[in-house]
């Protein structure tokens, strides 16, 4: 097969996927929990931190061992990194999880057969819980790198969770801003990704309302003369 062919997915991992993508979110739920708890629990708070530090190491393990399956399942061999460009980001960057949300429904759905939702309301909820996680996980990184920075404007979690929201929603206060490289590039990742899901929670919306008025205009009895 040429390195130009779209690859489509074995039997076997869309199998694997559909067994494994609601565990492996609860995982990433855990992950999440476990660095929150690194980043925002006193250093002095005893066992804790080892506790959140093997939590996040298991979870990780976890999502290694997914990793190896998916490539072995996959049969493309070297090319599944650049093929399944999603999995591998977020393999690197757990944090980013939140992002493979759309397969975790898509997961549920086939065990389900036809969507409860409309179109509309499923990218708008997709959207929305993602936003709400992205920016919770921003919202740690950025306060973990940033709270002891010389220069810092961002010094506990509610300034960081502010930042977040400003940041979503393509605000932009400026009242909070990253001052280190590493909290730089997360704000520009979740820059990134708020005028994604801004724009398509604004496309469906926008939609969703044509459709309605065009049924109206359809159902609505012509004027007398």
């Amino acid at each position: 097969m040429s390195d130009r062919t779209p690859a489509r997915p074995s039997p076997a991992l869309t199998l694997w996927e559909q067994r494994t993508e609601v565990p492996l979110f609860a995982a990433s739920l855990l992950f999440l929990l476990g660095y929150a708890v690194r980043v925002l629990a006193p250093h002095d708070a005893e066992p804790w931190h080892d506790l959140a530090l093997t939590l996040v190491a298991a979870t990780w393990l976890l999502f290694v061992a997914d990793y190896a399956v998916r490539i072995r399942l996959s049969g493309l061999g070297h090319r599944f990194v650049r093929v399944r460009w999603l999995d591998t980001i977020v393999l690197l960057l757990p944090l980013l999880r939140p992002l493979r949300l759309v397969k975790v429904y898509t997961a549920v759905q086939k065990r389900h057969g036809e969507p409860r939702l409309s179109l509309y309301a499923r990218v708008m909820s997709y959207a929305g819980m993602t936003a709400l996680l992205l920016g919770f996980s921003a919202a740690l990184a950025v306060y973990h790198q940033e709270h002891d920075a010389p220069g810092a404007s961002i010094r506990t979690f509610g300034d960081s969770v502010w930042w977040a929201c400003a940041t979503l929603t393509t605000v932009g206060y400026g009242d909070a801003v990253p001052v280190t490289p590493w909290g730089r590039v997360v704000a520009a990742g979740l820059m990134a990704c708020g005028l994604a899901l801004l724009g398509a929670v604004t496309g469906s919306f926008s939609s969703w309302l044509i459709q309605v008025f065009r049924r109206e205009d359809d159902t609505e009895p012509p004027a007398r003369g």
